[in-house]
């Protein structure tokens, strides 16, 4: 498995693209187990960039090649794999299904201009691919989808056809249907041609079965006037409703127009095994999908946030490039792979780094001035040198030590930032803690690479609670961070996290506080009687002063104080933070000789414990206000769900598209895992965000187990 995951620099020949127009950016996007991977081999080995697709079963894939992804046999990280096809770079941007690292997926569809779909044949459409179907048609990215595992057993290519006409909406028409008869094959519907696969890759072309013909007429039909819906020359329709023949040629320009302005989305049908599909799949890409050319480019700004005027993509143009993942090689170091937007990126040549937007996930803001020595063209773990990158293009840079997911790469006499796409946030706590001193540096340094990698994963040290805690997506993300952790050589385990209440006075109450020391020489008295009053929640702490007559002198009243501040802090009952109270200095004594600052402190701080022996402590428990969205279908089973966490429903809104968002205010305590449970609650198909509000009281049954 070491050997797996260990980069090999110059492992073959790479093609360094001249002319962006000879560039395609495609992302596989599609949920685990539906073939991405296993597709992504195929065309590695069909374009010959590799002699022999490999297994996501044994581990022997290009595009998987992290440790965790070959345990667990499904992708759990972008990876790039490019293939030459009819004298165009593809690069081929597989990103992982599961809904966890959804991070990396975006990621991909920042560094990708067009994105292909890859259901299997036999499992349907499952609503996590439709809301990220609905997220490319939200920016325009032109789509198509593979209807893969052809071979299965249960497969039923022609119904999960239909499938993603009903899920994905208008637009969605086959191109192909598979060929009736025992020899594997394709039917195109625009050629009205036969695509066999018998012999393997290339096709073979041939006439189709009466059988055939007799199944295409009448998708054939759909498919065309869909087309012609899409065509610029208004006089086609009526041409075709006239009875013409519509050409070849005009069809196919059309429906390559169509789907590279993002309304028309093509269905192949594709088995990676049988190579049925693989030609048509490459090209379409190249023939229908956008070149970068096509792509609008990331609004950008100096560094200082002045504005810009827009790039294009131009190999001459201002050199604006982005990191969109950054990995930590135990052979190679650091590993920044980068889409370049504008300009054209050269080894041996100073770069400024800035990254700006990110501090919340503990990506400080940085801009620094770095040298690139050398330039990859990365095929999965492998990197191949290249001598340059234009515009368009995706390439790997090793060493840049400053570097992180999201940061721009530009002219040190140019310097440029592009805003960081939308990342995802993380809401499941994981507390870490090393397993002896010596995994402490281990663990520290560690972090700070996967921190520096992965915007998804945000770290927190919690000092009321003195833990280390790592908020993941899932416990999927979980499981990988915690196995690059100890593969890095710090051995972690992880303990339950703690919820850092409060403390606070249900009611009124009085405290005497005396500390009269005298053991010879110079003594220590201090004496003072305070008043304590509950405040409305968020109203902090407030310190009175009321001593008339000076009978504690002036210049002691904030030795009191500070006393009881420090009190507070420490907690009365639990050891948790008192908050919401007004404490009253009413009365006290001093001494002219043996009266300090130190001794009032002590005072105050007794005086302050005697008054919660004498009132009623309450704990407070952290109250979130959560916004959970939420298909229709499940918004009884959620909102039953939020009840059962003590959580108080505000109020539903219907968002339209057939779901709704629900607004409750729900103890944190209960949100600890349930961005897991939410997700098992809604196959996979609801989302929230939480937020704090304020601290209520804990309910007596809890509290006593904290006391």
């Amino acid at each position: 498995m070491a050997d797996k995951q260990a980069r090999t620099v110059d492992a073959g020949a790479a093609v360094a693209v001249d002319d962006p127009v000879k560039v395609r950016n495609v992302v596989l996007v599609g949920p685990s187990g539906s073939g991405k991977t296993t597709l992504t081999e195929a065309l590695l080995a069909v374009s010959g960039t590799v002699t022999r697709a490999g297994s996501v079963v044994e581990g022997t894939t290009v595009c998987d090649h992290d440790p965790a992804a070959v345990r667990q046999q499904r992708s759990v990280g972008l990876s790039v794999a490019p293939v030459m096809h009819d004298g165009h770079k593809i690069n081929l941007i597989d990103t992982p299904g599961y809904a966890d690292f959804v991070g990396e997926l975006r990621a991909g569809l920042r560094a990708a201009d067009a994105a292909l779909f890859v259901v299997s044949a036999f499992e349907g459409v499952d609503p996590a691919t439709v809301a990220i179907w609905e997220e490319c048609a939200a920016v325009g990215m032109p789509r198509a989808v593979i209807v893969s595992r052809l071979d299965h057993h249960r497969a039923d290519p022609e119904n999960e056809i239909a499938a993603c006409q009903d899920a994905f909406g208008a637009g969605v028409l086959p191109l192909y249907l598979p060929a009736s008869g025992p020899e594997p094959g394709l039917i195109g519907l625009i050629t009205r041609r036969r695509y066999d696969y018998s012999q393997g890759f290339p096709p073979r072309m041939a006439d189709p079965s009466a059988e055939d013909l007799e199944r295409l007429t009448e998708a054939r039909n759909e498919l065309i006037e869909g087309i012609i819906a899409e065509s610029e020359d208004e006089t086609l329709m009526d041409r075709y409703l006239a009875g013409e023949e519509i050409s070849e040629d005009t069809l196919i320009a059309d429906l390559e127009t169509a789907v590279a302005r993002g309304s028309f989305h093509p269905v192949i049908p594709v088995c990676a095994t049988t190579g049925v599909g693989l030609a048509e799949v490459l090209d379409g890409i190249v023939r229908a999908f956008p070149s970068p050319l096509e792509h609008k480019l990331p609004s950008v700004t100096t560094p200082d946030g002045a504005p810009h005027p827009a790039l294009s993509t131009d190999p001459d143009g201002p050199l604006a490039a982005e990191v969109v993942r950054t990995a930590v090689d135990s052979y190679v170091g650091r590993v920044s792979l980068v889409r370049v937007f504008s300009g054209t990126l050269r080894p041996e040549r100073p770069v400024h780094v800035s990254g700006h937007g990110l501090s919340e996930r503990g990506h400080e803001d940085h801009d620094t001035d770095e040298r690139v020595a050398h330039l990859y063209s990365p095929l999965g773990a492998n990197l191949r040198e290249v001598p340059y990158c234009v515009a368009g293009d995706l390439c790997a840079l090793t060493k840049v030590g400053s570097a992180e997911t999201g940061d721009t790469v530009s002219s040190p006499d140019h310097p440029l930032l592009m805003r960081p796409w939308p990342m995802p946030e993380p809401l499941l706590p994981v507390a870490v803690v090393a397993r002896n001193r010596s995994d402490e540096d281990a663990l520290a340094r560690n972090l700070s690479r996967l921190v520096a990698g992965d915007p998804t994963l945000r770290l927190e040290r919690n000092a009321e609670t003195s833990q280390l805690v790592l908020w993941c997506m899932g416990e999927a993300h979980a499981d990988v961070v915690l196995s690059r952790l100890r593969a890095g050589g710090a051995e972690v385990d992880t303990e339950p996290v703690k919820t850092s209440l409060r403390e606070t006075f249900a009611g009124p109450a009085k405290g005497h506080g005396r500390h009269v020391k005298q053991s010879g020489g110079h003594g220590q008295y201090a004496v003072c009687d305070i008043e304590v009053e509950p405040l409305p929640r968020g109203a902090g702490f407030e310190f009175v002063d009321r001593i008339v007559g000076g009978a504690i002198p002036h210049q002691f009243i904030p030795s009191v104080e500070k006393g009881v501040r420090a009190q507070l802090q420490r907690g009365l009952v639990a050891g948790y933070p008192v908050v919401d109270v007004r404490v009253t200095l009413v009365d006290g004594k001093a001494h002219s000789v043996d009266s300090s600052d130190a001794a009032f402190q002590t005072a105050g701080a007794l005086a302050l414990k005697e008054a919660a022996a004498n009132g009623r402590v309450v704990l407070l428990e952290p109250l979130d206000e959560v916004d959970v969205r939420v298909p229709d279908e499940y918004l009884g089973a959620v909102l039953g769900d939020l009840s059962s966490r003590r959580g108080r429903v505000l109020g539903t809104e219907s968002v339209g598209g057939g779901r709704s968002v629900i607004r409750a205010e729900v103890p944190a305590t209960e949100l600890l895992r349930y961005t897991t449970e939410l997700r098992s609650l809604s196959s996979g198909t609801a989302t929230f965000t939480r937020r704090h509000t304020r601290y209520d009281p804990l309910p007596e049954n809890l509290a006593a187990a904290h006391a």
